[in-house]
């Protein structure tokens, strides 16, 4: 089978940190190249793959503050979309712009729907219900409007997190700084469950920074140690007693859930979004309402098995399992 990919061009492909679009693009070509499938990857022209890699455009633009972010989508996205012929798929990871091409040419085109950044963007979901193909990221992240084919959880390689069943004393925060993700809650969290915390991330919102987190970084309780890549990413989740997720909105999928608990980490989650369809409450983490019951669940950590954990990232969130289920999507689009 010959498939196309098309990544998001807002970092490479894979991310050196920050990026999950553009990590689950990679995941998902290279376990496709790993199933034997002749792939090529629409990608920045640093990005990396063991498949064939298409690129007009040299870097990111979360690299390159020069570039001009609509010329470099157009010239993106249409340099797949003139190549189309060439493939049997087009597995679509850059949201609802590569849909005004689907009715223009003759390639079965499926898109992973990654979230949902604003309403405004529906109607041209709704516009190419009848010819596109759409899948879920999870249960929870469905638009009742739209026709999906599949939910299809996300999936990571299994073998770039090593199970770490003697933690250190801290909780982690890991993700975006930005108030939906509760980085400030985080903090509450941990200074009434007695513990340090540990924040990992990108500020994505500056005044949050300032105002609600920089101001509790002292570097004992609470410390900040950047944006991680790969590696240290690992060595962090690994060592946190638990992830801290307090999000203040309905989270599609949630990738440093999933890594977390491959490490071994189970995750104090607020009881949103896809949390349910990653948590198994009571056995890799706890699904909590607020801050009280957090704090409640930080003292239960002792209660749970870290190989739990990661026995259950890997029977439902593993790149292979990723793999096998769009395959199963590819092959039903080309049989109808």
């Amino acid at each position: 089978m010959k498939i196309a990919i098309l990544s998001p061009l807002a970092w490479r492909t894979p991310p050196e940190k920050y990026g999950p679009w553009e990590q689950i693009a990679s995941s998902v070509a290279e376990g496709m190249v790993r199933a034997g499938q002749d792939v090529t990857l629409f990608a920045s022209g640093n990005s990396i793959t063991s498949g064939k890699l298409a690129s007009v455009i040299p870097k990111p633009y979360g690299d390159d503050p020069a570039a001009d972010v609509k010329v470099n989508e157009s010239l993106h996205i249409s340099n797949l979309m003139e190549r189309a012929s060439e493939f049997d798929i087009i597995h679509n990871h850059y949201d609802f712009l590569p849909l005004t091409y689907s009715k223009l040419i003759n390639t079965p085109v499926v898109t992973t729907i990654h979230g949902f950044s604003s309403p405004l963007i529906i109607p041209v979901y709704k516009k190419y219900n009848g010819n596109s193909h759409y899948v879920s990221i999870s249960n929870a992240d469905r638009n009742e409007t739209l026709r999906y084919i599949a939910t299809v959880y996300n999936g990571i390689d299994t073998t770039k997190f090593d199970l770490n069943e003697h933690p250190e004393d801290y909780l982690l925060f890991f993700g975006r700084i930005h108030p939906h993700k509760g980085t400030s809650e985080s903090i509450e969290i941990a200074r009434r469950a007695g513990l340090r915390l540990v924040i990992a991330g990108l500020i994505q919102d500056e005044n949050y920074w300032k105002e609600k987190v920089e101001p509790f970084v002292d570097n004992e309780q609470v410390l900040y140690i950047g944006n991680c890549g790969p590696e240290k990413r690992n060595e962090v989740l690994g060592k946190a007693m638990a992830l801290l997720h307090p999000i203040s909105f309905d989270e599609p999928f949630g990738l440093s859930v999933a890594e977390a608990m491959c490490c071994g980490t189970p995750v104090i989650a607020f009881n949103r979004g896809a949390m349910p369809e990653l948590i198994i409450d009571g056995q890799t983490g706890f699904l909590v309402s607020n801050i009280d019951e957090a704090v409640d669940a930080a003292k239960r950590l002792g209660e749970l098995n870290r190989l739990d954990c990661r026995t259950h990232v890997a029977r439902y969130f593993s790149r292979e399992k990723m793999t096998k289920d769009y395959l199963q999507v590819y092959q039903q689009i080309l049989s109808i």
